[in-house]
């Protein structure tokens, strides 16, 4: 096979990680750059656009106002020729119906961050036809999707790693957003929560760079300003956190409301027997109908904003805009065309959180708040609970505003959003349509437990190894009764050789008679005790194996599987399980079932040593309970450990105790986790052979056990015959 070359930086003593990360930040300039680029062109185009469709002149600059626009036959005409046009374009590229952002998720999750040529450039045109012809949308949902293509397009064409294209796809869509909004940190942060999926410094390098110079090109071809403008606003201080924490209550319920409306008109196209190409010349009409009578729920209504949170508009006024704007968007957006849900979301939040403020100012004048404290504090709440994205609403909403008095009643309101909106919906408007195609969207961010836990803390120190004298045959035997998939061989000083595996004596054939050293493979794959989960998995998977041997100068002391990594995530799930706390005896809140503790043991079962161990838990705790795991090694005597088993359940009877059992795999450390997994533990009562004859400590498992649980283990010994634990 040849190999194969990858682009990388030379850079003397810069190590090739650093390198390829210098190679996506050069890449993010131009991301960035080219996305700024198309951001600019996008607004601008949509400002020809309804200029030439609603007002009939060809005009080039930014986008007009519809707050006023007279009622005429022109709106519906236009705009069911641009859902016709819309259409048209689906038909070669689907993915320009809806707003963008989850078809951007799933090519992240399902395509390994690929996205066709093509929507760097429908996808836009779209978006401008169906705003510039009335169309209650906003820009960012496309330009996302746009910036989004641009990066991926980079990542196809030069030779990176998927997991680097992801990066480039989240730069040019954080990049198309900060140019068109002027909020690259909020862009920064969006990308990350529904993009990249991690925080590390490989993405958040990059994403800084490619926000940042889109966020230049902003400023330079828009303007410094804030994208809203904010008058000078009343907070009244902390005194009335408790108004804005009802407030923050009312916008989750507000966003629940938001999210279902989208999520039942997207299921009414759904259901129509209307072919799907006529759904968005439908939708036009009735958006159209509705702008006829509330002009204000047309285009992207940025103007709107800002009168709302100016206080400029009547309570009628905002009841109107608030309704309207949200059936016309959930109507249009349903029936397919293209278009954004952030600006018409923020419309509805600030209309909302005005209405709040009005009708308790009206209660009660005297409160020293503006009512467009309301309204710039519902804007957050709603987008940040609708699109479980509250940290970036707080940012982006900060951005916009450039407001410092806002910042405590916006987080609280955000968060408690938030939270009612976790309670009341399961998804959000961005993971619904994800949800129905079978694809699960993360919403944490969260260290990655591979990357953090070395092999030592996870591997099997209990290892069924043999000789490179043994017979083949007898070796072929033991595979075969399924006792294990593979056997390190091992020299009389300890040294590992090799691995024998399944395929080495059972898929080809073999001499019987002959020796394992000769027919074992000599390409032996090890890892070391400290090396990271994550580089034993890597190296299972390059290797094409399931068994490390797991070597500390040149000696086996234990041997990693997929299925220790996979236990691996046992350690994480400890983390969410409750303690007792110190304040419990004090409160007497123990539980009434008693203390469980954990059994371990074989041939040493029913000895004085352990019994006295037991009588003196049960005399301390008269509620105490046990649980007996019986490690049977490969190939052993099922019987005789269900025998020893109930023999030890009967003596715990004996002493007045509760207890359960059961025979688990060789393995005396995987088996204590994966009971402990299932329900906590007390402690750990591990009964072995004296130290000269017991296996379990001279591979010292009483070690690996403190390593790997946070409970107490003691140990006792006691004799029995036999060779083993």
């Amino acid at each position: 096979m040849r190999p194969r070359v990858v682009f990388l930086l030379t850079i003397p003593g810069v190590s090739p990680a650093t390198r390829r990360l210098l190679l996506l930040v050069a890449l993010s300039v131009a991301v960035g750059a080219i996305a700024g680029g198309a951001a600019y062109l996008l607004v601008r185009t949509i400002a020809l656009i309804t200029n030439v469709a609603l007002f009939g002149e060809v005009k080039w600059g930014e986008i007009p106002a519809l707050s006023h626009l007279e009622a005429s036959p022109r709106l519906p005409i236009v705009a069911g020729i641009g859902a016709v046009l819309i259409a048209t374009m689906a038909r070669f590229t689907p993915i320009i119906r809806g707003h963008g952002i989850p078809e951007a998720m799933e090519a992240v999750l399902r395509n390994q961050s690929r996205i066709a040529p093509s929507t760097a450039v429908a996808k836009p045109l779209s978006a401008a036809i169906a705003i510039g012809t009335g169309g209650p949308f906003g820009a960012e949902g496309p330009i996302i999707v746009t910036g989004g293509a641009i990066g991926s397009l980079v990542g196809q064409a030069l030779r990176v790693t998927p997991s680097e294209r992801k990066i480039l796809l989240a730069c040019g869509a954080a990049a198309g957003m900060a140019a068109t909004f002027g909020a690259p940190l909020a862009s920064l942060l969006l990308a990350i929560e529904l993009l990249v999926f991690e925080l590390s410094m490989r993405s958040l390098i990059p994403l800084v760079v490619s926000t940042s110079i889109a966020g230049g090109i902003h400023s330079a071809v828009f303007g410094s300003g804030p994208l809203f403008d904010v008058p000078p606003l009343e907070y009244a201080g902390l005194s009335v956190l408790p108004i804005f924490a009802v407030l923050g209550l009312a916008c989750g319920i507000v966003a629940m409301l938001v999210a279902q409306g989208l999520f039942f008109a997207e299921r009414s196209f759904r259901s129509l027997r209307l072919p799907v190409f006529w759904q968005p010349l439908l939708g036009s009409m009735i958006f159209a109908g509705i702008g006829l009578l509330v002009p204000r729920a047309l285009g992207v209504g940025y103007d709107v904003v800002d009168d709302v949170l100016a206080g400029d508009l009547a309570l009628a006024t905002l009841a109107a805009v608030l309704a309207a704007k949200a059936v016309s968007w959930w109507v249009a957006l349903g029936s397919g065309t293209s278009g954004g849900t952030l600006a018409p979301v923020l419309l509805i939040g600030a209309s909302f959180g005005g209405l709040f403020g009005g009708v308790l100012l009206e209660i009660d004048p005297g409160l020293n708040i503006s009512q467009g404290a309301f309204a710039v504090v519902a804007m957050a709440a709603v987008f940040g609970a609708a699109t479980r994205a509250p940290l970036t609403s707080i940012v982006f909403v900060f951005e916009l505003t450039r407001d410092f008095d806002v910042m405590l009643p916006l987080m609280l309101a955000t968060v408690l959003a938030a939270l009612v909106f976790s309670v009341l919906s399961s998804e959000s408007i961005y993971t619904e349509k994800l949800s129905r195609r079978g694809i699960r969207v993360g919403g944490e961010l969260v260290a990655d437990s591979l990357r953090t836990t070395a092999v030592t803390d996870v591997m099997n120190r209990v290892v069924d190894t043999i000789s490179p004298d043994d017979l083949a045959g007898d070796v072929a035997e033991r595979i075969a009764r399924g006792d294990r998939g593979a056997f390190p061989v091992v020299d009389s000083d300890g040294r590992c050789l090799g691995l024998v595996t399944r395929v080495d004596v059972l898929g080809r054939e073999i001499d019987r008679e002959a020796l394992i050293g000769d027919v074992m493979s000599s390409d032996l794959v090890t890892v070391g005790p400290a090396a990271s989960l994550l580089d034993a998995m890597q190296r299972m998977n390059d290797e094409g194996v399931t068994h490390l041997p797991v070597v500390e100068d040149g000696l086996l002391i234990g041997i990693c599987t997929r299925a220790d990594i996979v236990r691996s995530r046992s350690d994480e799930l400890a983390l969410e399980r409750f303690d007792e706390g110190w304040l419990a005896p004090v409160l007497q809140r123990r539980d009434r079932a008693g203390r469980r503790y954990l059994v371990v043991g074989y041939q040493s079962l029913g000895g004085d040593a352990l019994m006295a161990e037991l009588a003196s838990r049960v005399r301390n705790d008269k509620q105490a309970r046990f649980h007996v795991i019986v490690p049977l090694m490969a190939g052993g005597d099922l019987t005789d450990a269900r025998h020893r088993l109930e023999m030890q359940l009967g003596l715990i009877a004996d002493l007045g105790a509760g207890a359960t059992g059961e025979v688990a795999g060789a393995d005396p450390v995987a088996a204590i986790e994966a009971s402990v997994s299932r329900e906590p533990a007390a402690g750990v009562i591990l009964s072995t052979l004296p130290p000269g004859s017991s296996r379990w400590l001279r591979s010292n498992v009483p070690s690996g056990l403190s390593s790997r649980i946070s409970i107490p283990v003691v140990t006792v010994h006691d004799a029995s015959p036999g060779s083993g634990d």
